[in-house]
């Protein structure tokens, strides 16, 4: 079956190095403020902490296209992010789905 008008969902699951949880929180914060505020093509960022391991955070992005996806990835705030908070994790993982409209 072919999905036609679908949405590009990315998921990331980070686990932060202890030390680093309160500014990696306001860094990937900031990201997905400026991602829903800068990119037209960025309908949804959640960030979201798993209560039971404050270390791990779990992101749901929800993009136009892959074209959204990849201007995401080029975005001057992603990339200070992305650079900035690179020491700070232990462990990413990236998963893509896509979400039918």
């Amino acid at each position: 079956m072919k999905v036609h008008n679908a949405m590009e969902v990315l998921v990331v699951l980070f686990k932060i190095k202890p030390e680093c949880i309160d500014a990696f929180a306001s860094a990937i914060r900031e990201n997905a403020r400026l991602s829903l505020v800068n990119e037209p093509g960025c309908r949804q960022f959640d960030v979201c902490i798993n209560p039971a391991q404050p270390a791990e955070f779990f992101l749901y992005e929800l993009y136009d296209s892959e074209q959204a996806i990849q201007l995401h990835l080029e975005s001057a705030h992603f990339l200070h992010m992305n650079t900035l908070t690179a020491d700070w994790v232990d462990s990413k993982q990236v998963w893509r789905y896509r979400l039918p409209r």
